[in-house]
């Protein structure tokens, strides 16, 4: 395949030649092969595929809600090229064995994926670091979905034993101490009303992850251990991380934190109209919050986009606010939001690129994946800013069927390619074959 005249991140116009599964050849004045595939890209944009270190695709255990297949359609649709599933799967990742079987549904992937091990009571540490884990986590300090919070001793056990084999920790940073219980008081049967949905962010109060993420970094500091602590959704939580960065004397060893696409964009102000679709864990915050939060992701203290995608169907959200359950699906329009930022001037392209590919390769040890240079996969995105659309969630490809962002706009890919293969082109390839492979430290030589 060459791509031709497509504008790259930086700004340069450039050929892409892709042979093999890698890019071959990153220049200008490129001519066909014969019998090549070409794709004009004049005025449009060639991003590296996103790699979205936070997705629940719910297989094993829950796959009404979302399949390794359907996720990763939705990847693919998005312009996410590489998934990294988190263990709150039934049964949970936390042995050998449930990595053995979630591997094993894994091939039916479009896209590339890693599988994270989970941390319980329960958890055969031995068995699972004996498998290519991609990361130690999603490690809950307060439960959610799944039922897996631990507490602070078995957490610092598990610093210790990632540490020991160079595997990075990702941690869901919530004080179940410090949430308010008054705030569930009163009615809450009423599905989908605003005084509900506020209630939850009013209940998994900022507070509680504020305390959590400086607990976590407390635990880590003077260890060698690798934290990165999932959807930060303060802005004083991100200020955390980046002063325990600031004071680190190990830079192999830094934290780092993702914000997700729903706390960038929506706020307690959209409680109205998402009442208990808006309830997950951690919540929606303040407007003020939201947008310090952006401001940090413009500034350069974000390092990672990642989307929480966390499907559930339409039936279990419109449950009352004590039973419905938390998360929203996102894997789709990561890349769509953000390049909307861009087009309207809030973003560049450069810090797009490296909040939703090339920060990710980098802190999880994916030297393949997350740019466009020679030698590197040919993950790659095409783009064109002048063609936003509205997001629906009839259009989408997650089997929850609905999204939190209906009615935003977004810029979506004409195509996406993983390791040099088309998995969308305005469509998902749907046929019965599966482009994904395994991703991680220990995977593929990486």
């Amino acid at each position: 395949m060459l791509i031709t005249g497509a504008e790259l991140a930086d700004g340069r116009v450039r050929d892409i030649r892709i042979r093999d599964g890698t890019i071959k050849r990153v220049a200008t004045g490129l001519d066909a092969a014969a019998g090549e595939r070409i794709v004009e890209a004049r005025g449009r944009h060639l991003l590296p595929g996103a790699i979205d270190v936070h997705v629940h695709f719910r297989e094993p255990g829950a796959n009404h809600k979302e399949t390794w297949r359907s996720g990763s359609e939705s990847a693919a649709a998005g312009g996410v090229t590489c998934v990294v599933d988190q263990p709150n799967t039934s049964p949970p990742t936390i042995d050998g064995n449930a990595f053995d079987e979630k591997r094993a549904l894994a091939d039916a992937s479009l896209v590339d994926y890693g599988i994270n091990g989970g941390v319980t009571a329960e958890w055969d540490p031995d068995s699972l670091f004996d498998r290519p884990l991609f990361a130690l986590g999603e490690v809950f300090l307060a439960d959610s979905t799944g039922d897996m919070g631990i507490a602070v001793g078995l957490f610092e056990d598990a610093l210790a034993e990632a540490a020991a084999r160079d595997v990075p920790v990702t941690v869901h940073a919530e004080d179940e101490a410090l949430f308010d219980s008054a705030a569930l008081d009163g009615d809450l049967g009423g599905a989908g009303t605003a005084a509900t949905a506020d209630a939850w962010s009013a209940y998994r109060a900022a507070d509680a992850e504020v305390a959590a993420v400086e607990r976590a970094l407390d635990a880590a500091a003077g260890t060698d251990a690798q934290v990165h602590i999932a959807h930060t959704s303060t802005p004083e939580a991100i200020d955390a991380v980046t002063e325990a960065r600031a004071a680190s004397d190990a830079a192999d060893a830094a934290a780092t934190c993702e914000v997700t696409p729903h706390h960038l964009f929506l706020s307690r102000e959209n409680a109205g109209r998402l009442g208990t679709f808006g309830r997950m864990n951690p919540p929606l915050r303040s407007e003020a919050r939201r947008s310090a939060a952006f401001e940090r992701l413009r500034d350069g203290d974000v390092d990672v986009v990642a989307t929480d995608h966390a499907p559930h169907t339409v039936a279990e959200k419109r449950q009352g606010l004590t039973d419905a359950p938390s998360g929203v699906p996102g894997v789709e329009t990561l890349y769509p939001l953000l390049l909307e930022s861009v087009r309207n001037g809030e973003l560049s392209m450069e810090r797009v690129r490296d909040v939703a590919a090339a920060n990710p390769a980098s802190i999880f040890g994916l030297p393949a994946k997350g740019r466009i240079v020679e030698g590197a996969d040919a993950d790659l995105v095409l783009v064109d800013l002048t063609d936003p659309r509205e997001i629906e969630a009839g259009a989408l490809h997650s089997a929850c069927g609905w999204t939190p962002f209906e009615g935003l706009q977004g810029v979506f890919p004409e195509l996406t390619v993983v390791r040099g293969s088309v998995v969308y082109e305005r469509d998902p390839i749907t046929g019965a074959e599966s482009f994904g492979e395994p991703v991680g430290r220990n995977v593929r030589g990486e």
